[in-house]
């Protein structure tokens, strides 16, 4: 029988494909001996398994990271203290993932160079919130946003286990002015 946190992790990983070892040992909100010890039991157990090198965990070895969810993982886990374990899963495309928040839906669409027209495929809807993750963000301001709030975040990985995730406002996006909001 599994441990509800066993249950979580193969939730998860069924739902997102393999993700990276860092994000799983965050997702379960244990200390990282705790979580460390969850992993390592369902292993051992063959539940999960290291995928190529091991930076990756999946369901099997052959699963492949898809990695606009690894990037919309990170930017959830910024709120991972105030979503509940099986409150957030994926999305209809264009958008990653959808998580709740203090009865707030949130998605998050991650496009890469290029791909600004995919979020006039966006359904708003009252209470829907968008958290749209850009390269670079001087790419946000010739996107055409959907009639929703929107908010924005780059991921930046400087050679670090996690990435720094920054966030900006749609005004601070048009007055050309970078700022961190928290």
């Amino acid at each position: 029988m599994l441990l509800e946190d066993e249950t979580h992790v193969i939730q998860w990983l069924s739902q997102y494909g393999a993700l990276p070892k860092t994000q799983l040992l965050r997702m379960l909100q244990k200390t990282p001996a705790t979580s460390e010890k969850i992993l390592s039991r369902m292993k051992r157990e063959l539940q999960i398994a290291d995928v190529g090198d091991g930076y990756y965990l999946g369901l099997d070895p052959l699963s492949r990271p898809d990695q606009k969810t690894v990037l919309a993982v990170w930017v959830l886990l910024r709120f991972i203290d105030f979503v509940e374990p099986l409150a957030h899963y994926p999305a209809s495309f264009p958008s990653q993932l959808f998580f709740l928040k203090e009865n707030t839906g949130y998605e998050i669409v991650v496009l890469y160079e290029g791909e600004g027209n995919l979020l006039r495929l966006l359904q708003p809807q009252d209470d829907l919130k968008y958290i749209i993750v850009v390269p670079r963000i001087a790419m946000a301001q010739d996107l055409r946003l959907p009639r929703a709030p929107c908010l924005f975040a780059t991921v930046e990985f400087q050679g670090l286990e996690e990435p720094e995730v920054l966030f900006y406002s749609e005004e601070t996006i048009h007055n050309g002015i970078k700022q961190f909001i928290s």
